[in-house]
């Protein structure tokens, strides 16, 4: 089987590289608007603080249900009609949110928004499609960017409207959004023949299938995880820093450390780029560099806050800088499988985020500020050793001449 050359450039104007880029990032951040808000909401609903405390794992569990059982569908469904739908479905569970009785109710409603808001997982791989060779990194990498922005901005957004609001107007004003989005979104993606045409079973079977072929695809997804991990290790401890001594900063404060991050998100929506250039692994290894240089840095910055904004704008751009090449290097991979690939990116980034945020919590009881920083050095180490061993061979994508950076690759295995 082989891979089409892809679609003429003018396919992502940039009009709809922002139009993306900002409903992916609004996807995303719905499932962070609960996070800053527990104690309102514990409070509102007379409920405990632990309890509320698992709207933020409910939601992500639900995420990763959706991501699993649904982003595959992209490649066989409309997309001009299934990504409207998926953000006009999140539109309703975000009314029924707001409008929750019981805490009860509420941790149903954010587990099913977690399933349905996976529209900006579609959205990714749709925009490596439409984009042409020449600039798929760069389109990647600014609707990551988006996600990016999407993740940090929620978080204090929410908080600023619930103080202003109340809660539930959060997510009263995220549905308003979604279905605005639907209707831009719906006009905006031109019709699409599926990638390919699987049976369900099938298809959520081909998503193992790519990954257990396809080294490129197991190096760079344990890169990915690596990642992720190192990510949210980060930024969860660094909520517990930030709101003891020292700082002694409330949750609003601690939530606007969240646009010192988007300064990151900033600076890497260029890093696609470098992989069009043809610098993918290069650009990679230094990332990780950067980040090795960040955690270091951030084993000094536990009583200076000018250390701390520094070590967030540094770790921001290198590890959200390798995952966008991470992103672009797997859809090289494969022309037809490109949301099956997004697929086990969106596991793979969920289990590494999951064993960051609990190993950041295990290690604050064990040994603080400086427990985590040595743990995000190590994981720093381990992923050089992965790129260095993967930059001989398994993390080259193979080219086969049927388009630049393109392999010929069957992701279901028929025909080998």
């Amino acid at each position: 089987m082989t891979t089409s050359s892809g679609s003429p450039p003018s396919a992502m104007s940039r009009r709809r590289t922002f139009l993306f880029a900002v409903a992916a990032g609004a996807a995303i951040g719905n499932l962070y608007w609960a996070q800053p808000l527990l104690s309102f909401i514990a409070d509102d609903l007379r409920a405990s603080t632990a309890t509320a405390g698992w709207l933020v794992t409910t939601t992500q569990v639900g995420y990763a249900l959706g991501v699993l059982l649904l982003v595959p569908l992209g490649d066989v469904l409309d997309r001009r009609r299934f990504v409207p739908v998926m953000v006009l479905t999140s539109a309703v569970v975000l009314l029924l949110c707001a409008l929750a009785p019981s805490i009860g109710v509420l941790l149903l409603a954010v587990g099913m928004l977690g399933v349905t808001t996976i529209s900006g997982q579609v959205l990714t791989p749709l925009a490596g499609d439409l984009a042409g060779d020449a600039q798929r990194g760069r389109v990647v990498g600014v609707i990551g960017s988006g996600t990016l922005t999407g993740i940090l901005a929620s978080r204090t957004l929410s908080g600023f409207v619930a103080d202003a609001a109340g809660w539930r107007t959060v997510f009263a004003l995220a549905s308003v959004v979604a279905v605005l989005l639907a209707i831009l979104l719906h006009r905006a993606i031109p019709p699409l023949a599926p990638r390919t045409r699987l049976r369900y079973p099938a298809l959520l079977a081909s998503v193992g299938a790519v990954v257990a072929r396809e080294r490129t695809v197991r190096w760079t997804l344990v890169l990915a995880a690596t990642g992720f991990a190192a990510f949210t290790l980060l930024w969860t401890a660094l909520t517990f820093l930030l709101s003891g001594p020292p700082f002694g900063y409330p949750v609003r404060v601690i939530g606007l450390f969240g646009l010192v991050g988007l300064a990151g998100a900033l600076a890497v929506q260029h890093a696609g780029r470098l992989h069009d250039l043809g610098w993918s692994l290069p650009a990679t290894g230094t990332a990780w560099l950067l980040a090795l240089g960040a955690f270091a840095l951030a084993t000094f910055a536990g009583r200076s806050v000018v250390l701390v904004i520094v070590v967030i704008i540094v770790c921001d751009v290198a590890l959200q800088g390798q995952g966008i090449l991470n992103r672009a290097r797997l859809f090289a991979v494969s022309d037809e499988a490109r949301s099956r690939l997004n697929t086990a990116l969106g596991v793979g980034n969920f289990i590494g985020g999951a064993i960051g945020s609990a190993a950041a919590t295990a290690l604050w009881s064990v040994g603080g500020w400086t427990a985590v920083t040595i743990t995000g050095a190590g994981l720093c180490c381990f992923a050089l050793c992965v790129w260095a061993l993967g930059s001989r061979g398994p993390l080259v994508v193979r080219t086969t001449g049927t388009g630049r950076g393109m392999t010929a690759v069957d992701p279901t295995g028929a025909g080998r």
